[in-house]
């Protein structure tokens, strides 16, 4: 209980314990991690796997004496866990992440019970909770069963037309179906608002950020066009762009492919400043990228990448991803590393990007993408 936790705590004030070592298990050492960390004791979260390896210590009291000899002896590591404000608000990011997760789940219960009604909405229609989409499920719910009206609903940007939406909404409405129908679509709508709900939190804590800062840095410059789409799915309810550089002072959506909506999940996981790395080879290597040579005898093992499930190494490889089809200098460095095998190919493009986000974030430097060669076509002369 709460009060045994801080009997706990003043018990090692008492004893004159100054630093404590805990592993991450679950999410149960968050609370006594916050009460130790309030009262100012200096609290190292190790991750387990560090420990594990070393066989006969599978009690509680052992595994603890373990601990203590190993951080005793400077061999543990802590964990990067963000403080005040930024935690509050990776708290807030994580919150709305699984709330559009649960959403989409209902996304698909809809298109179940439109395909059982033999509605093949979602084959002529990119994404059936759109503009077009969602405005003829609330007609159909709302009691209109006649194909043509239900196809005169849709967006002007809609690539099918409306005899194409007017043959795929013939189908039969029966009541059970209707019901899942109705039930779905009320669960992601209710989803959709907790996660805007969500957004007004994150929304305030940038601004105590920006206000925390001190830093009169103006308004954002403006924007490519490429940075000033709001049309993306599942897009803040407020200039994220905007928010971030007020507490920044510089625009990270300069670098290739690394949206605003990215950009607020990077910050919110790695922290406004990045001072907890001291280089750019450090923060790659927390993050994963930086290849982990094993030398025996002069020869090289293996260079692999250590296996990374952190929530940051994911969100630079979903930056890195995309970027190879575009014409930006990203994408023709990441086709150049194509030759070299897949594997080095995203070894390469997610450090590349780590590398152009830290120094960004760090020391502030702009990030100016010189444009890709053009290809030299070859005549038939030469």
């Amino acid at each position: 209980m709460t009060t045994d936790l801080h009997r706990l705590v003043d018990w090692f004030a008492e004893c004159g314990v100054a630093n404590v070592v805990m592993e991450s298990t679950s999410v149960y050492w968050i609370p006594i991690f916050e009460l130790l960390d309030a009262r100012g004791f200096t609290v190292v979260l190790v991750n387990a796997r560090d420990a594990k390896h070393v066989p006969g210590r599978k009690t509680d009291v052992s595994d603890a004496q373990w601990l203590q000899r190993l951080h005793s002896f400077g061999l543990l590591r802590a964990s990067f866990r963000p403080k005040g404000q930024i935690a509050e608000l990776r708290a807030y990011v994580r919150q709305r992440e699984r709330l559009l997760e649960y959403a989409a789940s209902h996304i698909q219960h809809m298109q179940k019970a439109l395909t059982e009604m033999n509605l093949q909405l979602h084959h002529v229609v990119a994404d059936i909770t759109g503009a077009t989409g969602l405005r003829i499920i609330r007609a159909i719910l709302a009691g209109e069963r006649d194909p043509e009206r239900l196809a005169c609903l849709r967006h002007y940007s809609c690539h099918s037309s409306a005899e194409t939406i007017a043959k795929a909404l013939t189908g039969s409405y029966r009541a059970e179906h209707l019901f899942a129908l109705e039930q779905a679509l009320a669960l992601y709508d209710a989803y959709h608002e907790k996660a805007s709900a969500c957004d007004a939190r994150i929304e305030t804590v940038l601004k105590e950020l920006s206000i925390h800062r001190g830093q009169g840095h103006g308004p954002a410059p403006r924007a490519s066009r490429r940075q000033n789409r709001t049309d993306q799915a599942n897009a803040l309810a407020f200039d994220v762009r905007e928010a971030l550089f007020a507490v920044l002072g510089k625009d990270t959506t300069t670098i290739d492919d690394l949206g605003p909506y990215l950009s607020l999940k990077l910050i919110a996981e790695c922290g406004d400043d990045l001072s907890s790395w001291p280089s750019a080879k450090h923060f790659t290597s927390w993050l994963g990228p930086a290849p982990n040579n094993k030398v025996s005898g002069g020869k090289m093992l293996s260079s692999l990448t250590r296996r990374s499930g952190g929530r940051a190494a994911e969100l630079l490889r979903l930056a890195a991803g995309t970027v190879r089809r575009t014409d930006a200098a990203l994408g023709a460095f990441y086709r150049r590393l194509s030759a070299l095998g897949a594997h080095r190919q995203g070894q390469g493009r997610d450090r590349h990007v780590a590398v152009l986000f830290y120094n960004a974030v760090r020391y502030g430097m702009d990030y100016v993408g010189p444009r890709p060669r053009p290809t030299r076509r070859v005549t038939e002369r030469e």
